[in-house]
């Protein structure tokens, strides 16, 4: 019998409550498989890879979501700091779990330069792309800027991650 799988990818630089109200929504799906960006492709500045996982662990704990979980895959397939491809992943993942229907799961503002994607045809030739967009507008981008300011991070993410943020030197951005 196979699993359905949804695949969501994100720098997750830090994980947000706009990240939560997508995955809410996904609870159809037997896993859905959090890939936090190893190296992002248009060269995003972003927190160390090992932390950002840190930090997804302690949003997955927080969700009280059964079927999330962290897939570390693209430090497999790392080669040094190139970004690694939708195309690549999704393949990887279908050799890895061969019997699994994929799903990757996209915003909409991802899906407006869907087409951008290295091998978009084949990938929705392949497996089902899903836009789902989320229902807080509460960005990593916010939450970086309110850090910045020194300011309270606990009504833009999950409990853990804002204590992580907010107390431990690891977490700090820029």
């Amino acid at each position: 019998m196979s699993q359905s799988i949804a695949v969501f990818g994100s720098a997750f630089n830090p994980p947000s409550l706009g990240h939560l109200s997508v995955l809410k929504r996904l609870s159809r799906f037997d896993r859905v498989l959090l890939l936090p960006s190893y190296a992002h492709a248009w060269g995003k500045v972003m927190l160390d890879y090992d932390a950002r996982c840190e930090l997804v662990s302690a949003f997955i704990e927080d969700s009280g979501q059964a079927n999330l979980e962290l897939c570390r895959i693209e430090e497999t397939m790392a080669v040094g700091d190139e970004a690694i491809t939708t195309y690549a992943v999704l393949t990887e993942l279908q050799k890895q779990i061969p019997d699994a229907e994929l799903t990757f799961v996209i915003g909409p503002d991802n899906l407006a330069s869907f087409h951008k994607f290295y091998k978009a045809d084949a990938i929705t030739a392949s497996w089902q792309v899903l836009a789902c967009p989320e229902t807080l507008k509460i960005r990593s981008t916010l939450i970086r800027d309110k850090l910045a300011g020194s300011c309270s991070v606990s009504q833009l993410t999950t409990p853990k991650v804002a204590t992580m943020l907010m107390e431990d030197p690891r977490f700090k951005f820029g």
